[in-house]
Protein backbone atom coordinates (compact mmCIF):
# COMPACT_ATOMS: atom_id res chain seq x y z
CA UNK A 1 0.00 0.00 0.00
CA UNK A 2 1.47 3.71 -0.80
CA UNK A 3 0.58 6.87 1.01
CA UNK A 4 -0.54 9.51 -1.46
CA UNK A 5 1.34 12.43 -0.11
CA UNK A 6 0.13 15.93 -1.17
CA UNK A 7 2.41 19.06 -1.34
CA UNK A 8 0.84 22.36 -1.27
CA UNK A 9 1.11 25.02 -4.13
CA UNK A 10 4.07 27.34 -3.78
CA UNK A 11 3.48 30.84 -3.14
CA UNK A 12 4.35 33.47 -5.28
CA UNK A 13 7.27 35.46 -4.49
CA UNK A 14 6.60 38.64 -2.55
CA UNK A 15 7.99 40.54 -5.43
CA UNK A 16 5.24 39.24 -7.34
CA UNK A 17 2.65 39.79 -4.48
CA UNK A 18 3.74 43.20 -3.94
CA UNK A 19 3.33 44.09 -7.26
CA UNK A 20 -0.12 42.19 -7.22
CA UNK A 21 -1.02 44.32 -3.96
CA UNK A 22 0.38 47.84 -5.44
CA UNK A 23 -2.47 46.86 -8.29
CA UNK A 24 -5.08 46.31 -5.92
CA UNK A 25 -3.71 49.51 -4.18
CA UNK A 26 -3.99 51.53 -7.14
CA UNK A 27 -7.39 50.45 -8.01
CA UNK A 28 -8.73 50.94 -4.76
CA UNK A 29 -6.72 54.20 -5.20
CA UNK A 30 -7.88 55.95 -8.62
CA UNK A 31 -11.67 54.28 -7.16
CA UNK A 32 -11.90 56.93 -4.70
CA UNK A 33 -12.72 60.37 -6.20
CA UNK A 34 -13.04 62.73 -3.99
CA UNK A 35 -9.50 61.67 -2.22
CA UNK A 36 -8.07 61.46 -5.52
CA UNK A 37 -9.13 64.98 -6.48
CA UNK A 38 -8.24 66.61 -3.04
CA UNK A 39 -4.23 64.42 -2.74
CA UNK A 40 -3.86 65.33 -6.09
CA UNK A 41 -4.97 68.82 -6.89
CA UNK A 42 -3.76 70.30 -3.81
CA UNK A 43 -0.11 71.30 -4.32
CA UNK A 44 -1.47 72.49 -7.76
CA UNK A 45 -3.88 74.96 -6.06
CA UNK A 46 -1.36 76.26 -3.70
CA UNK A 47 1.22 76.17 -6.92
CA UNK A 48 -1.63 78.68 -8.59
CA UNK A 49 -2.19 80.77 -5.70
CA UNK A 50 1.21 81.32 -4.64
CA UNK A 51 2.48 81.79 -7.37
CA UNK A 52 -0.20 84.46 -8.87
CA UNK A 53 0.60 86.36 -5.87
CA UNK A 54 4.47 86.27 -5.16
CA UNK A 55 5.85 85.33 -8.38
CA UNK A 56 6.56 88.18 -10.91
CA UNK A 57 9.63 87.18 -12.84
CA UNK A 58 10.27 84.23 -15.15
CA UNK A 59 13.53 82.97 -13.26
CA UNK A 60 11.66 83.74 -10.29
CA UNK A 61 8.74 81.49 -11.80
CA UNK A 62 11.16 78.94 -12.81
CA UNK A 63 12.36 78.13 -10.04
CA UNK A 64 8.94 78.46 -8.04
CA UNK A 65 7.85 75.59 -10.22
CA UNK A 66 10.47 73.28 -9.84
CA UNK A 67 9.96 73.43 -5.66
CA UNK A 68 6.22 73.06 -5.82
CA UNK A 69 6.81 69.64 -8.31
CA UNK A 70 9.64 68.19 -5.18
CA UNK A 71 6.80 69.33 -2.54
CA UNK A 72 3.73 68.00 -4.44
CA UNK A 73 5.78 64.48 -4.54
CA UNK A 74 6.94 64.89 -0.98
CA UNK A 75 2.78 65.44 -0.25
CA UNK A 76 1.78 61.94 -2.29
CA UNK A 77 4.52 60.42 -0.62
CA UNK A 78 4.82 61.45 3.30
CA UNK A 79 1.53 63.11 3.72
CA UNK A 80 -0.63 60.40 1.24
CA UNK A 81 0.88 57.25 2.56
CA UNK A 82 1.79 58.14 5.87
CA UNK A 83 -1.88 58.68 6.44
CA UNK A 84 -3.09 55.86 3.92
CA UNK A 85 -0.95 53.39 6.69
CA UNK A 86 -2.73 54.84 9.81
CA UNK A 87 -5.97 54.17 7.65
CA UNK A 88 -5.30 50.40 7.14
CA UNK A 89 -4.15 49.93 10.67
CA UNK A 90 -7.01 51.45 11.87
CA UNK A 91 -9.95 49.88 9.78
CA UNK A 92 -8.27 46.50 10.44
CA UNK A 93 -6.29 46.21 6.98
CA UNK A 94 -3.26 45.23 8.58
CA UNK A 95 -4.29 43.08 11.14
CA UNK A 96 -6.24 40.53 8.57
CA UNK A 97 -3.22 41.40 5.99
CA UNK A 98 -0.63 39.59 8.91
CA UNK A 99 -3.23 36.55 9.03
CA UNK A 100 -2.34 35.92 5.67
CA UNK A 101 0.61 34.72 3.84
CA UNK A 102 1.57 37.76 2.25
CA UNK A 103 5.24 38.64 3.99
CA UNK A 104 5.31 41.88 5.60
CA UNK A 105 7.61 43.15 2.50
CA UNK A 106 4.98 42.87 -0.01
CA UNK A 107 2.78 44.92 1.53
CA UNK A 108 5.35 47.36 1.71
CA UNK A 109 6.05 46.90 -2.25
CA UNK A 110 2.39 47.48 -3.11
CA UNK A 111 2.11 50.91 -1.27
CA UNK A 112 5.91 51.96 -2.99
CA UNK A 113 4.09 50.94 -6.22
CA UNK A 114 1.20 53.17 -4.98
CA UNK A 115 3.26 56.22 -4.37
CA UNK A 116 5.53 56.06 -7.50
CA UNK A 117 2.72 56.15 -9.79
CA UNK A 118 0.72 58.66 -8.09
CA UNK A 119 3.47 60.91 -7.55
CA UNK A 120 3.92 60.71 -11.00
CA UNK A 121 0.80 61.84 -11.77
CA UNK A 122 1.31 65.00 -9.06
CA UNK A 123 4.25 66.04 -10.64
CA UNK A 124 2.86 65.70 -14.16
CA UNK A 125 -0.16 67.76 -13.18
CA UNK A 126 1.89 70.29 -11.51
CA UNK A 127 4.35 70.88 -14.66
CA UNK A 128 0.78 70.80 -16.94
CA UNK A 129 0.40 74.03 -14.24
CA UNK A 130 3.59 75.28 -14.31
CA UNK A 131 3.97 75.11 -18.13
CA UNK A 132 0.19 76.71 -18.97
CA UNK A 133 0.24 79.65 -15.98
CA UNK A 134 4.03 80.52 -15.75
CA UNK A 135 6.11 79.57 -19.01
CA UNK A 136 8.07 76.98 -17.21
CA UNK A 137 10.13 75.05 -19.64
CA UNK A 138 11.14 71.69 -19.32
CA UNK A 139 14.79 70.23 -19.24
CA UNK A 140 15.54 69.50 -22.67
CA UNK A 141 18.91 67.53 -22.39
CA UNK A 142 19.55 63.71 -20.79
CA UNK A 143 21.63 64.15 -18.13
CA UNK A 144 19.17 66.47 -16.43
CA UNK A 145 15.88 63.95 -16.69
CA UNK A 146 19.09 61.86 -15.44
CA UNK A 147 19.04 63.60 -12.72
CA UNK A 148 15.01 64.31 -12.05
CA UNK A 149 14.94 60.68 -12.31
CA UNK A 150 17.53 59.79 -9.30
CA UNK A 151 16.19 62.45 -7.26
CA UNK A 152 12.85 62.15 -7.38
CA UNK A 153 13.30 57.82 -6.56
CA UNK A 154 15.39 58.61 -3.83
CA UNK A 155 13.44 61.06 -2.57
CA UNK A 156 9.94 59.08 -2.74
CA UNK A 157 11.63 56.39 -1.07
CA UNK A 158 13.06 58.10 1.65
CA UNK A 159 10.18 59.97 2.53
CA UNK A 160 7.96 57.28 1.91
CA UNK A 161 9.89 55.16 4.74
CA UNK A 162 9.59 58.34 6.84
CA UNK A 163 6.25 58.57 6.30
CA UNK A 164 5.56 54.76 7.59
CA UNK A 165 7.31 55.53 10.64
CA UNK A 166 5.54 58.45 11.70
CA UNK A 167 2.53 56.65 11.43
CA UNK A 168 2.88 54.81 14.39
CA UNK A 169 2.43 58.19 16.52
CA UNK A 170 -1.11 58.71 15.15
CA UNK A 171 -3.95 56.66 16.61
CA UNK A 172 -6.42 57.39 13.96
CA UNK A 173 -6.70 58.74 10.40
CA UNK A 174 -8.65 61.98 12.93
CA UNK A 175 -5.19 62.58 14.36
CA UNK A 176 -3.13 61.51 11.72
CA UNK A 177 -3.52 64.73 9.81
CA UNK A 178 -2.24 67.09 12.21
CA UNK A 179 1.05 64.44 12.61
CA UNK A 180 2.01 64.90 8.88
CA UNK A 181 0.81 68.49 7.74
CA UNK A 182 2.15 69.82 10.86
CA UNK A 183 6.17 68.93 9.81
CA UNK A 184 5.38 69.47 6.04
CA UNK A 185 4.33 73.11 5.86
CA UNK A 186 6.84 73.88 8.38
CA UNK A 187 9.00 72.35 6.33
CA UNK A 188 8.07 73.82 3.05
CA UNK A 189 9.13 77.28 4.79
CA UNK A 190 12.43 75.96 5.65
CA UNK A 191 13.15 74.42 2.56
CA UNK A 192 13.50 76.61 -0.15
CA UNK A 193 9.42 75.99 -1.42
CA UNK A 194 7.77 79.17 -0.41
CA UNK A 195 10.85 81.24 0.27
CA UNK A 196 14.32 80.96 -0.95
CA UNK A 197 16.70 79.44 1.52
CA UNK A 198 19.11 81.81 0.70
CA UNK A 199 16.46 84.17 2.16
CA UNK A 200 16.13 82.57 5.25
CA UNK A 201 18.18 83.22 8.57
CA UNK A 202 21.02 81.00 8.78
CA UNK A 203 19.74 78.71 11.79
CA UNK A 204 16.59 78.12 10.03
CA UNK A 205 18.44 77.37 6.95
CA UNK A 206 20.55 74.75 9.01
CA UNK A 207 17.51 73.36 10.71
CA UNK A 208 15.72 72.81 7.03
CA UNK A 209 19.54 71.21 5.45
CA UNK A 210 18.57 68.14 8.26
CA UNK A 211 15.24 67.48 6.24
CA UNK A 212 14.93 65.29 2.61
CA UNK A 213 12.60 67.99 1.28
CA UNK A 214 15.72 70.89 1.11
CA UNK A 215 17.54 68.81 -1.23
CA UNK A 216 14.52 67.38 -3.23
CA UNK A 217 13.53 70.88 -4.12
CA UNK A 218 16.75 71.68 -4.28
CA UNK A 219 17.40 68.92 -7.05
CA UNK A 220 14.75 69.69 -8.86
CA UNK A 221 15.60 73.30 -9.29
CA UNK A 222 19.07 72.07 -10.81
CA UNK A 223 16.67 70.35 -13.26
CA UNK A 224 14.74 72.96 -14.41
CA UNK A 225 16.76 76.01 -14.30
CA UNK A 226 17.40 77.77 -17.63
CA UNK A 227 21.26 77.48 -16.56
CA UNK A 228 23.33 76.76 -13.96
CA UNK A 229 24.22 80.30 -13.41
CA UNK A 230 21.12 80.04 -11.03
CA UNK A 231 22.51 77.95 -8.88
CA UNK A 232 23.91 80.94 -7.43
CA UNK A 233 20.31 81.72 -5.45
CA UNK A 234 20.79 78.07 -3.10
CA UNK A 235 21.95 79.10 0.18
CA UNK A 236 25.34 77.56 -0.86
CA UNK A 237 25.89 79.19 -4.47
CA UNK A 238 25.57 75.58 -5.87
CA UNK A 239 23.33 72.70 -6.64
CA UNK A 240 25.07 70.13 -4.11
CA UNK A 241 24.18 67.16 -6.17
CA UNK A 242 26.49 64.83 -4.15
CA UNK A 243 25.71 65.97 -1.10
CA UNK A 244 21.76 65.55 -2.07
CA UNK A 245 22.04 62.28 -2.80
CA UNK A 246 24.30 61.61 0.04
CA UNK A 247 21.24 63.14 2.18
CA UNK A 248 18.39 61.39 0.83
CA UNK A 249 20.68 57.97 0.61
CA UNK A 250 21.00 58.60 4.79
CA UNK A 251 17.30 59.64 4.95
CA UNK A 252 16.38 55.95 3.34
CA UNK A 253 18.80 54.11 5.39
CA UNK A 254 17.43 55.92 8.55
CA UNK A 255 13.63 55.22 7.35
CA UNK A 256 14.23 51.59 7.20
CA UNK A 257 15.87 51.60 10.52
CA UNK A 258 12.47 53.42 12.12
CA UNK A 259 10.24 51.25 10.43
CA UNK A 260 11.61 47.89 11.52
CA UNK A 261 11.51 49.61 15.16
CA UNK A 262 8.38 51.54 14.83
CA UNK A 263 5.94 49.58 12.82
CA UNK A 264 3.00 48.40 14.38
CA UNK A 265 0.00 45.96 13.00
CA UNK A 266 -2.24 47.57 14.93
CA UNK A 267 -2.70 50.14 17.90
CA UNK A 268 -2.54 47.99 20.66
CA UNK A 269 0.34 46.00 19.80
CA UNK A 270 3.81 45.65 17.49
Amino acid sequence: MTTATTTRPALPSPLRLGLARGGSELREFFRQKENLIFTVSLPAVLMLLLGTVYVKEAAAAQMFAASMIGAGIISTSFVGLGMSVVGDREDGTLKRLRGTPMPFTSYFIGKIVLVFVSSLVEAALLAVVGIVRFDLQLPTSLDKWLTFAWVFSLGVIACSLIGVALSALAKSTKTAAGVFNLPYVVLQFLSGVFIMQSALPESLRTVGSFFPLKWVCQGFRSVFALDDGYAVMEAAGSWELGRTALVLGAWTVIGLVLVARTFRWSNTSR
